[in-house]
């Protein structure tokens, strides 16, 4: 344990105002809280000159879905995020690692032509962004983890620093 943290009282401890009250005198008076209200001004503006902006959250949902298990999540988080007035959900696939001969082999399904594949670089363009991936053995599919690697430029630039991901 630390200094003062934990459970364990620390022996440096500051007395407290009720330590004070019960016998010891302090030098310090309490500070006097400042009676004055402080107005922030308002500021009008007339209908003429105000104008409504709306902008459009892009929120990018990045999955990898072999047997369309996943690709069924992604989807249905789309309709959750577009429910959401003034965000714009946008599904992008991970590119797939494995040849066409392996997956017709493991029976894994064609991919849906209407959800493109996505770049790294393509990840700047997003104010947020979500993934979804199957998990092998505890580990993520390694597609995603291709995926993840291909990112080091946009770590190194801290591109994606302050966007809300999960």
């Amino acid at each position: 344990m630390g200094k003062g943290g934990g459970c364990v009282p620390s022996k440096k401890k500051h007395p407290t105002s009720a330590e004070d009250a019960a016998g010891t005198s302090s030098t310090t008076a309490p500070i006097a809280a400042d009676e004055e209200t402080h107005a922030t001004p308002t500021v009008t503006e007339s209908s003429e000159n105000a104008q409504s902006v709306t902008a459009t959250l892009k929120v990018f949902i990045v999955f990898y879905s072999m047997y369309g298990h996943v690709e069924k999540l992604a989807k249905r988080m789309k309709k959750g995020v577009e429910g959401v007035e003034g965000v714009e959900a946008v599904l992008y696939r991970v590119p797939e690692t494995l040849p066409d001969e392996v997956l017709e082999h493991m029976k894994a399904p064609p991919k849906a032509p209407e959800v493109p594949e996505i770049k790294a670089e393509e990840l700047a363009v997003a104010d947020a962004i979500l993934f979804g991936f199957p998990t092998r053995y505890g580990c993520m599919a390694a597609q995603m983890k291709a995926f993840f690697d291909s990112t080091g430029q946009l770590w190194k630039e801290q591109t994606l620093v302050g966007k809300p991901a999960g």
